[in-house]
């Protein structure tokens, strides 16, 4: 592998959702990932492989952890890396005798990552979730939706923005004090901390009264008629963001609007009669005609594409944002770096692809590593 992260090493035990995503972002920019995986049947579809994508520039090592010599061959690995991501409820890991202050003991310089959904500690550490209930309790699904509903942002914003991401930084800002310092620590990464943390824009004008706490009623949430998505005569939606007046003015302009004030732009009482002004011209065009008006333009405009419409847009394609790995569709490797650019993508692995090459690099002998990969079936 190449790119920033060329050296770093980050033990991630297998999970779901936002565990995987910071592993995965992690191994993009170039560290050497193992994943921790659970005994499984061996996958022979190598489609259902290749489409794994949160599991891709990573290595596998698989291991039974209710035996005790497979908990200290995790040791050994931990004691050569220089993060842990783990995504269990609060007590799983000391459960299994690996708790932080037993793999900090091994090794004081470790960066141990623990993310869940509620946190370590508080009154509902111990409750099963999943990202809409996180978010809810942050504040951020009341604000997204309609004024009837809040509605979930797909698991975006629980998950992988405040979840995965956040791990990613508190991680890295930790690694970072345990090489100037020489002393590991943990790092608490809470989806409900982080949800929370992604709406302080909100919290800040919701203090200075430009934010008005019901949905539907804000600048941003959908309510401003120069902030939100119409509907053209082909059934394909737009999006506008002409936030600033000068945007605003070659909207109107390109639009082919005619008597607006546009001093009343930004006015609550004057948004809902513009945005049925807007919402009749753009039914008048399909998208792609909208696109040939506004597209490029500082109106602040793009086409709504979808899933499949995305990686073709030229803008994508000139930067190469989606590729094809094997056959599968995803996401490059963001973001991009002029001194140390990072490798092509390689496609996920079979389950403990790999166990047997990192148990050898640990310095197990090949009757050792026998004896591990027979105590997987007991």
């Amino acid at each position: 592998m190449s790119g920033p992260l060329q050296g770093f090493k980050v033990v991630e035990f297998a999970g779901l959702g936002p565990g995987p995503f910071a592993g995965m972002l992690l191994a993009d920019l170039g560290a050497q990932v193992v994943c921790v995986d659970r005994v499984l049947a061996p996958e022979t579809d190598a489609h259902s492989i290749a489409s794994k994508v949160l599991r891709r520039n990573k290595q596998s090592i698989s291991l039974n952890l209710k035996q005790p010599e497979a908990i200290e061959a995790v040791l050994r690995l931990i004691a050569s890396a220089d993060v842990l991501i783990e995504g269990f409820r609060p007590g799983v890991m000391e459960k299994l005798g690996l708790s932080p202050e037993v793999c900090l003991a091994r090794h004081p310089k470790l960066v141990y990552g623990r993310m869940t959904g509620w946190g370590q500690t508080g009154p509902l550490a111990q409750a099963a979730g999943h990202d809409i209930n996180y978010i809810a309790l942050s504040s951020a699904l009341h604000t997204i939706g309609t004024p009837a509903q809040p509605l979930p942002p797909l698991n975006l914003v629980g998950d992988f923005g405040g979840g995965g991401m956040l791990l990613v930084a508190g991680v890295l800002a930790a690694a970072l004090s345990a090489r100037a310092t020489g002393k590991g620590q943990v790092v608490d990464a809470a989806m409900t901390d982080g949800s929370a943390l992604l709406m302080g824009l909100m919290y800040a004008r919701l203090a200075e009264g430009q934010w008005r706490d019901e949905r539907g009623q804000n600048m941003l949430d959908g309510a401003a008629h120069f902030y939100g998505t119409y509907l053209c005569a082909d059934g394909k939606w737009i999006a506008l963001g002409s936030i600033e007046p000068q945007f605003y003015a070659l909207l109107i302009q390109k639009s082919g609007l005619s008597n607006v004030d546009q001093t009343q732009q930004r006015d609550p009482a004057s948004w809902p009669a513009m945005r049925q002004q807007l919402e009749l011209v753009f039914a008048t065009r399909t998208r792609q005609e909208w696109c040939e008006v506004m597209e490029g333009t500082d109106v602040c405009f793009a086409p709504v594409l979808s899933m499949t419409e995305a990686p073709l847009h030229p803008h994508n394609v000139a930067r190469q944002t989606f590729c094809e790995v094997q056959g599968v569709l995803q996401p490059s490797v963001a973001p991009r770096f002029s001194h140390t650019p990072t490798a092509a993508i390689r496609a996920p692995v079979p389950t403990g692809a790999h166990t047997v090459d990192i148990l050898r690099q640990l310095g197990y002998s090949a009757s050792e590593i026998e004896v591990l990969q027979r105590d997987q079936t007991n």
